[in-house]
């Protein structure tokens, strides 16, 4: 198992940082299509009708893609502090447990969008013209990156490859 993530960790690895990337560029854009719209709107007496509408597209891609880059990265959110209480095999078994739900919830999350998208796709969004299936887009790939990454960090977890690199940050202190 270890030969197969050292395979595809650095395949995981690329699709990570471009997801991030994406995602930067995904503010920017969305800065810009507000801004545009702010200009519009108190400057030219004339809001685009569009950019609302676009805008929350692509926070929907933004917050998504960045959800995924921050499970692989163990940045979101945690009540660490009885995790750090308890012995390092409890430590294990916690997060294998909060891995599998986080995994759980990503298929969840990519399987009942798809099911959404397929059953609005022949709805169409007002003033973009694209099917309104589209809208559960962000979500399913999110979904699935969420669970892709859970996953490799599961197995991480569950051949102690995780542990070893949290004894190393704690040496380094």
């Amino acid at each position: 198992m270890r030969n197969i993530m050292l395979t595809v960790r650095p395949f995981l690895g690329a699709i990570s940082r471009v997801s991030l990337y994406i995602a930067g560029l995904g503010i920017i854009a969305m800065t810009c299509i507000v801004g545009w719209q702010v200009f519009g709107r108190y400057v030219l007496n004339d809001s685009p009708s569009w950019s609302e509408p676009l805008s929350l597209h692509l926070m929907s891609w933004f917050i998504m893609l960045g959800a995924a880059v921050g499970v692989r990265e163990s940045v979101h959110l945690g009540l660490d502090i009885v995790r750090y209480a308890m012995p390092p095999s409890i430590q294990k078994i916690m997060d294998l447990i909060s891995l599998g739900l986080i995994l759980i919830f990503g298929i969840g999350m990519a399987y009942y969008s798809t099911l959404l998208s397929a059953g609005t796709w022949s709805a169409t969004i007002p003033v973009l013209g694209w099917p309104g299936g589209v809208d559960f887009f962000p979500m399913i790939v999110g979904g699935a990156m969420i669970s892709i990454f859970a996953l490799e960090r599961f197995i991480d977890v569950a051949l102690g490859e995780e542990i070893a690199a949290d004894v190393l940050v704690q040496e380094a202190a």
